[in-house]
């Protein structure tokens, strides 16, 4: 783990498979490596409804000032608001190009954020209860591979939380694969693949932004609430989203485990 100034121009670029971090796939260091993903990152997404409804819900959930931690930060497009909001923020990310973006808004807005390049399945070097609050927001957790790495992740989370704070995060919804084209055909092949041992159930692999094979999970409802609990988590506010992305899904007690675009969950360390 590593401040962004102590490491800035000494990241590989390209490094073998057996260097590869923990729960960080081929696919995922080279998206973390690149500057044009980084820099056109907000543009990119500037479209995406998800951006101002998550923000909207944390914003509303999260008000008392304390330390944020934002695993998996991007370019602080949820970090930001909150440290203008007089909260501690402290961005961390596998990329140090996502970082430097960070630095540059940070100092165009004239507020303090700390900034920390490190692997989220390993984060030991931060203290316990250290936080009031830790995001893993916009499918961040399913970008990691293998249910273990992503445990560790959960935990790193239940740990470095003070008792009473609070843990957001977005996944998407396995059973919303059902409404893209090939999307049962794919059902079908993973429930095999998971049977013979091959993969786990949501995995899934497609190219991304020009990058071949980016690896992304799906949970099921089921598979997040016993990840969560399992760790110690208590679950406070479970927001299934509607295709749109746009708001809360409709009528959400009608096979809303199977229309839910995914959820935004907020979860308590008691």
């Amino acid at each position: 783990m590593t401040t962004p100034d102590s490491n800035k121009d000494s990241a590989p670029r390209r490094i073998p498979d057996w260097r590869l971090p923990s729960g960080v796939t081929r696919a995922l260091w080279e998206y973390a490596q690149s500057s044009y993903i980084a820099r056109d990152y907000d543009n990119f997404f500037s479209y995406n409804e998800l951006f101002h409804l998550d923000q909207k819900v944390l914003l509303e959930q999260f008000q008392t000032p304390g330390r944020l931690i934002d695993l998996g930060c991007g370019t602080g497009r949820l970090l930001l608001p909150f440290a203008q909001r007089y909260f501690e923020t402290v961005a961390v990310d596998l990329s140090l190009e996502m970082l430097e973006v960070v630095a540059e808004k940070a100092d165009a807005l004239g507020i303090p954020v700390t900034r920390v390049q490190a692997n989220l399945v390993e984060l030991d070097d931060f203290r316990s209860g250290i936080a009031d609050y830790v995001l893993c927001m916009f499918s961040t957790l399913g970008m990691i591979q293998s249910h273990e790495a992503r445990r560790k992740v959960v935990r790193h989370a239940f740990r470095m939380l003070k008792p009473g704070g609070q843990f957001a995060l977005h996944v998407h919804n396995y059973w919303q694969l059902l409404s893209i084209p090939g999307g049962r055909q794919f059902i079908l092949q993973n429930t095999w693949q998971m049977m013979c041992g091959v993969e786990e159930r949501g995995d899934t692999i497609a190219p991304y932004r020009g990058i071949p094979q980016m690896y992304l999970h799906f949970f099921t409802k089921r598979e997040l609430i016993q990840l969560l609990t399992s760790e110690g988590f208590t679950i406070k506010i479970w927001l299934p989203l509607s295709p749109s992305r746009k708001c809360e899904l409709s009528y959400a007690w009608f096979l809303g485990t199977l229309r839910a675009y995914g959820w935004i969950v907020i979860a308590e360390k008691k």
